[in-house]
């Protein structure tokens, strides 16, 4: 497996001038109205007549709309990010009717992302400095990283975050620089406590990045709630609950970045476990730490990087016993609560509950990448006895199975 030219998209903050900001957010007004225009006018369509209508349409349509009197403010702003947010639609639609996504849902002027598309037609890059349309002035961009070496964006997006933060991103297309050959694997058991247990014993603890800031972010959202609403006190109580949300999410993913892009460049094979976290927040007394875990994007750091550097990521069925299977002899415990960090088997083996799981799914995950065997779920009979048989990879298979294959 070999690392391919991808597409990345490089983000930077920026901070507009006076006359920028207001075109942007004219123009983040007129994105919202022209999507919701043509979400309303397709809804309508197929219900009133089973009709579908689609992206050519809708652009025949925002042509009609700058006609008119009412609408014929759309005409101020660049005409390239209202066709790409009819783009944007129409893809959703693609996804909603290949059952990929629910049905595309209207933007909301205080909740929905603040965000504008411009093509190559619609902006000049040139020397470093970026020019929007519609602009006479470059955007003070901070370029807080370079740029591949002889790209050039072909798209650009900006956005404006809830505490007001103005963000730039540019598509590039990148060859990500290969990591140093390696042929070691490794085996992740995500958790709690400790935020990803590693096959080898190292254990990673959760930083914990919402728990730490949870009295500041409930101080500011009592004094949000004090305000009445409309007023400009609330407008800056918003804001400030806004910049503890971005504070906490921001120090997450530079985290998450870190650790993911670590583990993917020591290690040729990456073995996850298939988590559902979704259903795993319906627990109530487990929701918050889960969501501020955040293992999705955990795992979807691990599979786009691992894309990039040419590395294999396997996933390991999430009815998989890692936890209650002995990594020595093989025998199934009939309980595990989550109460009980070490284990004795009656081989005599004693376990850590995580760094068993960690060196189970590593071996389950290696005999799929060099065996194609199957990693099925433990099912049980009324008995109690086992119905399916699991196999489980002796350690002679799995180290033969983690050598590089010529």
């Amino acid at each position: 497996m070999t690392a391919t030219r991808v597409k990345r998209a490089f983000k930077f903050r920026f901070y507009p001038t006076d006359a920028q900001a207001a075109e942007l957010s004219r123009t983040f007004g007129c994105v919202r109205l022209v999507y919701n225009k043509a979400l309303a006018a397709r809804s309508e369509a197929w219900t009133m007549r089973q009709e579908r209508v689609n992206y050519n349409a809708t652009s025949a349509m925002l042509t009609a709309w700058k006609k008119t009197e009412e609408l014929a403010f759309l005409s101020e702003v660049s005409s390239v990010p209202l066709q790409q947010a009819l783009r944007h639609l129409q893809g959703a639609f693609s996804n909603f009717w290949q059952k990929r996504a629910k049905y595309p849902t209207f933007k909301s002027r205080k909740k929905s992302r603040k965000s504008a598309e411009y093509t190559s037609s619609a902006f000049r890059f040139r020397d470093g400095l970026l020019t929007l349309a519609k602009m006479a002035d470059p955007l003070d961009i901070v370029w807080s990283r370079r740029l591949p070496e002889g790209s050039v964006p072909s798209t650009v997006t900006v956005s404006q975050d809830a505490a007001g933060r103005w963000f730039v991103s540019l598509l590039c297309d990148d060859g990500p620089k290969m990591p140093a050959p390696v042929s070691t694997a490794i085996g992740i058991d995500a958790g709690i406590t400790s935020l990803v247990t590693l096959s080898t014993g190292e254990k990673i603890t959760n930083p914990r990045h919402e728990r730490r800031d949870r009295e500041r972010l409930a101080k500011a959202q009592r004094d949000l709630s004090r305000k009445a609403k409309g007023s400009a006190n609330h407008e800056k109580a918003r804001r400030k609950v806004a910049r503890v949300h971005v504070r906490i999410a921001d120090r997450r993913r530079d985290f998450l970045h870190k650790l993911t892009t670590r583990l993917v460049r020591e290690n040729q094979t990456v073995v996850i476990e298939d988590l559902t976290v979704r259903n795993m927040l319906k627990n109530r007394k487990l929701a918050r730490a889960i969501s501020d875990a955040s293992w999705t994007e955990l795992r979807t750091m691990l599979e786009y990087k691992a894309q990039w550097y040419g590395r294999d990521l396997v996933t390991v069925d999430r009815w998989f016993p890692s936890s209650k299977l002995c990594s020595a002899c093989g025998t199934i415990r009939d309980k595990m609560p989550l109460n009980i960090r070490e284990w004795t088997c009656d081989c005599g083996a004693v376990h850590d509950r995580d760094v068993n799981a960690a060196r189970n799914i590593l071996a389950a995950g290696l005999a799929v990448a060099a065996c194609g065997d199957g990693v099925r779920p433990q099912r049980s009979t009324p008995g109690g006895r086992s119905s399916v048989k699991q196999e489980v990879v002796p350690p002679q298979r799995m180290r033969a199975a983690a050598q590089p294959r010529g």
